[in-house]
């Protein structure tokens, strides 16, 4: 619901691979007559946000084509749209496990998402659960949290901007469920292929890193609605209306490292702040869909602001009713989470729902797995979540219940492996 920037609903900135042998026909050889549909857009025109197909309808035997690119300026997963299913997962270095083996593993798992991404199974132990798949959009993304440079010994090389998030007052944090030394982020529009990702990567990790925590997202699959629009969350919203886009001017001053960024190694990568936001929608079906709207400042339905026009509108902050009182009230989601109301700052944001199945007392354990991008979460998240400390509507319907910051290193070359630049420099 953001203007820009929250953590549910958003709103932005401005109105925003050689088949193993002995496998029979390889998963690139059916990908030959499939054709690409462009479902990944990514910088390349598709705006960040929108989870449908492209503009003429694309049959749903044709998602498996899609694929994204592990090499490049930066890392996949961040411009790319909404993927229909994505794994967040933590891991932590094993005991003795250090810079070397942190090298070792990157260059595992960069090789297996370089094969994963193109379609093709892993090598001679692949597990098959992709095997009648396309790459199907497939995105692995890479980080370091603020404890790997400790363990690793790269103390000097670990960015200013990794400082631990500041405590916020609608913080309810399992730190067990919190940071970790290593993050990947896996999205696919088919969930065997996420699935195959998530266990090739465990698997990889070997002895030099286990998991300390993953978490199960999802979004609307490519293809469901009749014509592309903004994806909703659980609570019915239209989620990402104002997102930035790829190609705005600002678009990557706001999102990555600028290439004289100081260390080197983040040249042209991303910070990225990953929250589990428990929705309270037993509370919040309970509302009247007039109150659900005055929450959000916007309309259910169509994602109109309060003040008028459409989806695209631009939001009329001053604009009254009858009576005089605002029509997108003062402590609306959508008026506070503007760029224009926190000295520009933006994020972008590219979420997956969750559920987590039925507590005993029947609430559902379901929300956002809210992951935004940003060149430094000091002018990004953190002064968009200290305004929304002060005063949200939404804020008493949802809880922050995890977090983690993450450096992102820019893409890997060809030849290279994610973080070389760090763990060789």
């Amino acid at each position: 619901m953001p203007e820009q920037s929250l953590p549910v609903v958003d709103e932005g900135a401005s109105a925003a691979a050689g088949p193993a042998a002995g496998r029979g026909v390889s998963r690139r050889a059916l990908l030959g007559t499939a054709g690409a549909t462009g479902l990944v857009l990514g910088a390349a025109g598709g705006a960040v946000g929108y989870a449908a197909a492209p503009a003429a309808a694309t049959p749903l035997t044709s998602v498996g084509s899609d694929r994204a690119m592990f090499h490049g300026k930066h890392q996949p997963g961040i411009t790319e749209g909404l993927q229909a299913r994505g794994h967040l997962v933590a891991f932590d270095l094993a005991a003795g496990a250090g810079r070397k083996e942190a090298a070792a593993l990157l260059r595992r798992w960069s090789q297996t998402a370089e094969r994963l991404m193109a379609g093709e199974p892993t090598g001679s132990h692949d597990t098959d659960v992709a095997r009648d798949a396309g790459p199907s959009s497939l995105t692995l993304t890479f980080g370091f949290g603020h404890s790997f440079f400790s363990r690793t010994g790269l103390e000097k090389q670990r960015p200013v901007a990794l400082d631990p998030l500041p405590d916020f007052s609608s913080d309810q944090l399992d730190r067990a469920r919190s940071n970790g030394d290593l993050w990947v982020q896996i999205g696919a529009d088919d969930a065997l292929v996420a699935f195959h990702a998530l266990r090739a990567l465990q698997k990889d990790a070997g002895g030099a890193a286990k998991v300390r925590w993953q978490m199960n997202g999802f979004n609307r699959t490519p293809g469901a609605t009749a014509h592309p629009m903004t994806a909703r969350n659980l609570m019915g919203q239209l989620d990402g209306t104002r997102n930035p886009k790829p190609g705005e001017p600002d678009f990557d001053e706001r999102i990555f490292v600028p290439s004289s960024a100081t260390p080197a190694w983040m040249a042209n990568g991303s910070y990225a702040v990953v929250r589990r936001i428990r929705m309270l929608l037993d509370d919040w079906e309970k509302l009247s869909l007039t109150t659900q709207e005055a929450v959000i400042g916007r309309r259910k339905a169509n994602g109109a602001a309060l003040s008028g026009g459409t989806e695209t509108t631009p939001m009329d902050l001053e604009k009254t009713d009858a009576k005089g009182d605002l029509l997108v009230p003062v402590n609306a989601h959508a008026r506070i989470t503007r760029p224009d109301q926190n000295g520009g700052a933006a994020i972008l944001r590219r979420p997956f729902s969750y559920h987590d199945g039925i507590d005993a007392d029947g609430t559902p354990d379901a929300g956002l797995l809210f992951v935004c991008w940003q060149a430094d979460p000091v002018r990004g998240f953190v002064p968009l979540q200290r305004k929304l400390d002060r005063g949200d509507a939404l804020s008493q319907y949802i809880r922050h219940e995890s977090s983690g910051l993450f450096a992102v290193p820019g893409g890997a070359a060809r030849g290279e492996y994610v973080g070389q630049a760090l763990l060789e420099g």
